[in-house]
């Protein structure tokens, strides 16, 4: 038949991933844990290996720039690459023409005294190592302060994410991972074993020197490194954001003319550094040269202070309204709304923000401003900077009103509830309500397109083995579909209109991140994905109970590498202590006043008495 040479046309890979999405596409069980075993015990049996795009370190001769030369003017020590003229005598053209003038008057003394003429004015004798190091220090000490006075650093944060790592055996997620994140475009192919500059911090000396280190292990933007020559000693090794100024690819020194000097500790190990060097870094791989400047071209961000958006409204979920982008960090805006003070935190690429008009063009709610008058500098921020959605086709089978699916609730994002389609608008779009649980005039319907990611057809949860919240009051349990649109008269959203793509996202369980609390968005915490269901990721937060978890999908834009916070200067929030869990909320706002009310060992949303449920997904933050 014609089903059967589909299926067969089918690899088995793709079957199971359609069986496992959908009841109405077959009953054979697919979940995460039978489908991703087999690949993961490969991946932990095999040995990274450092890609060949990576700049391979050549024996040219510049990859020492132990301090080597003496200025023959000044006396000043330095590296004889850097240094002017043929024959790299002077360091600077001054001290090049002051030579030039000098001789010339020592040549003239010369022949008036009747002495012969000399070709060096002053030549200054070979000064030992030490002696050399000291007038290098003397020489920069003074520019080094300059320089510290000058620079940005990159804020510093509480969290020891190295210590936490290595205490327990952990392993991040890579940065490739993250598409939206600075570099995560371009992070290619930096693995263990890549070798870098950095600065030495195991000297005496008072100015700044470096030295070559290797990459022992990769956690995010974060990197255990290892000084070259301390081979399987681990008592120097130190983690590094790998994105800070301090990191340089193997050569910078030599063509800025900075000095490599070995660590104290081991600076009697050899007699030839050079030469060790040399042999040791021949033909391994180092960051591309323009590694500094693609991080700084990714810190650019194109959302500015005082733009125009339109923005789900935290008080009634099913609306939008306009606000201002009021600061902008690492790509997360905090926003504004027009006529209120109230705010919350998303980032750029999230879908709870649209150019100015996007509600009217699909046909979504939207308050309008009483505002007449413009802030000067505001401007509607351009369509193209919003993330995009694919275009669908609505002329054919497609939603309607009253169908039923599975969809994570925006008001308990640790659970996925049964769930029905309560309007179709244009360009994709659906407003959906959680089944047991709506507000009498509609207020907490939400709005996800329909190739959302959080939306599912009706037995997801069932054959991937994840809990499925009832509708509030439904007492028949075991809940089961069949019966309940029987009961309900209702039909099941067709599988075939859902997201089915499940992208090669890289994560894996176990990995720690960096993810933001949607239950209270300006809040970035220590995470871990602990469970991978295609493209859906259980969010664990460290340190609370498993009830705060959150469902997020592979590509969120709230998900973030290991030490995102400390390359933006956002504050990550570390673990909960043991003595401040209780049975207090992870964020203060879902604390004072919380949607979730637990009665007889379960968790149910509750509005009689409250504000509005809607200000519990997107919090103040006043």
């Amino acid at each position: 038949s014609l089903c059967s040479f589909q299926a067969e046309r089918t690899p088995r890979s793709e079957r199971k991933r359609q069986d496992s999405f959908g009841m109405f596409d077959g009953y054979d069980s697919c979940s995460e844990e039978s489908t991703s075993s087999s690949s993961s015990e490969d991946s932990e049996d095999e040995v990274p290996s450092i890609p060949a795009s990576l700049p391979i370190i050549k024996n040219n001769g510049q990859v020492y720039t132990y301090p080597d030369a003496t200025c023959e003017m000044c006396g000043m020590v330095g590296v004889r690459d850097a240094f002017y003229s043929k024959t790299k005598r002077f360091c600077s053209v001054s001290c090049s023409r002051s030579y030039s003038s000098n001789s010339k008057k020592a040549s003239i003394m010369a022949r008036l005294q009747g002495k012969p003429p000399t070709k060096k004015a002053k030549v200054l004798q070979k000064q030992p190592l030490m002696a050399k190091l000291a007038a290098y220090a003397q020489y920069q000490a003074s520019q080094q302060q300059q320089n510290l006075a000058k620079s940005k650093a990159v804020p510093v944060e509480c969290f020891d994410w190295g210590r936490y790592i290595c205490s327990n055996n952990l392993v991040g997620a890579p940065v490739s991972c993250f598409k939206h994140v600075p570099m995560g475009m371009c992070w290619g192919d930096l693995a263990e074993g890549v070798r870098v500059e950095v600065l030495n911090s195991d000297t005496n000396l008072s100015t700044k020197v470096y030295w070559i280190a290797g990459i022992v292990k990769l956690a995010g933007f974060k990197a255990l490194l290892r000084y070259e020559g301390f081979d399987n000693d681990t008592i120097r090794d130190f983690w590094c954001n790998l994105c800070v100024p301090e990191i340089h690819p193997v050569g910078w020194c030599a063509s800025s003319g900075k000095p490599l000097v070995p660590p104290k500790s081991i600076q009697n190990k050899y007699s030839n550094w050079k030469a060790f060097l040399v042999k040791r870094l021949t033909g391994a791989k180092t960051l591309p040269p323009d590694f500094a400047a693609k991080v700084h071209e990714n810190m650019q961000f194109p959302f500015k202070k005082l733009m125009r958006v339109e923005v789900v409204d935290k008080t009634h979920l099913c609306r939008t309204r306009v606000a201002l982008v009021e600061q902008v960090i690492g790509g997360r805006l905090r926003l504004v709304y027009e006529e209120s003070s109230d705010d919350f935190w998303c980032h750029m690429y999230s879908p709870l923000i649209h150019a100015i008009g996007w509600s009217r063009s699909i046909g979504h709610r939207f308050k309008r401003s009483d505002v007449s008058k413009k802030i000067d500098g505001q401007v509607d921020a351009p369509a193209p900077l919003f993330a995009k959605v694919k275009d669908v086709d609505q002329s054919g089978e497609w939603f309607k009103d009253g169908m039923k699916l599975e969809a994570i609730d925006p008001l308990n994002l640790s659970a996925i509830c049964v769930a029905t389609v309560r309007k179709v608008l244009a360009d994709g779009y659906l407003m959906i309500a959680i089944d047991g649980s709506e507000a009498a005039d509609g207020s907490d319907w939400f709005c996800y397109h329909s190739t959302s990611p959080s939306i599912f057809p009706a037995g997801f949860c069932g054959i991937n083995n994840i809990e499925l919240t009832p509708p509030r009051g439904y007492t028949k349990l075991p809940f089961k579909w069949f019966d309940y649109l029987r009961e309900t008269s209702s039909i099941a959203a067709p599988v075939k209109l859902f997201n089915k793509d499940v992208p090669n996202h890289g994560f894996r369980q176990g990995m720690k991140l960096e993810a933001v609390d949607l239950m209270d968005p300006r809040l970035v915490c220590v995470a871990t994905v602990t469970r991978i269901v295609h493209r859906l990721l259980r969010i664990h937060f460290d340190g609370w109970e498993d009830e705060y978890d959150q469902w997020v999908d592979c590509q969120s834009p709230d998900l973030y590498p290991v030490g995102w916070c400390q390359l933006t200067g956002y504050q990550l929030q570390p673990p909960a202590a043991q003595s401040t869990k209780l049975h207090t909320s992870k964020s203060t706002g879902y604390l004072q006043t919380s949607p979730i009310v637990e009665q007889n060992g379960e968790h149910h949303r509750i509005h009689e008495n409250l504000p509005s449920p809607h200000q519990f997904f997107f919090p103040d933050v006043s």
